[in-house]
């Protein structure tokens, strides 16, 4: 097994020697299944820049036509809006959303799904146009965080 060196991610080999001999034969195919489950086990799923929303494998089936989903990650420092620049954003398009923060010392998670502060907690929600991040009374200051957000992608377009 080897490595691309550009993506920095696994590969199978795509051809082998199988020699005649039996038992040659068995040793060489206990290599490929070696080979080729450690390069399915060491691969990289996904790739997500931050600010730049990348393709995921998911799929979504709502009428009977495959919808793509796209997932971008966002960082923090603060409660506030956070502009998420993707073209095109309508209300529904979300599919998950999850993040998390540190107040310097704990690492904590963020909430998706409220436009209410909660109390002890930071939590976001989406617009048209922003991520809206709430710090919650008694929470822990925010340091840094992030953010991933998935939508259904209209045809690709960001």
């Amino acid at each position: 097994m080897s490595a691309n060196i550009t993506n920095q991610v696994a590969y199978i080999r795509t051809s082998r020697v199988f020699p005649d001999d039996k038992d040659e034969l068995k040793l060489e195919l206990t290599k490929a299944y070696i080979d080729t489950a450690n390069a399915v086990n060491a691969r990289t799923i996904g790739i997500y820049p931050k600010n730049v929303a990348a393709i995921t494998g998911n799929g979504y089936y709502f009428n009977n036509q495959k919808q793509q989903t796209l997932r971008q990650v966002y960082t923090f420092t603060g409660a506030g809006n956070i502009a998420h620049q993707i073209k095109f954003f309508n209300p529904g398009m979300m599919v998950q959303g999850f993040g998390s923060y540190t107040d310097g010392t704990n690492d904590y998670g963020v909430i998706y799904g409220s436009s209410v502060a909660i109390a002890g907690q930071v939590s976001f929600y989406v617009t048209t146009t922003n991520i809206v991040v709430l710090l919650g009374a008694g929470a822990p200051a925010i340091t840094s965080g992030s953010i991933v957000i998935e939508w259904l992608a209209a045809k690709f377009v960001q």
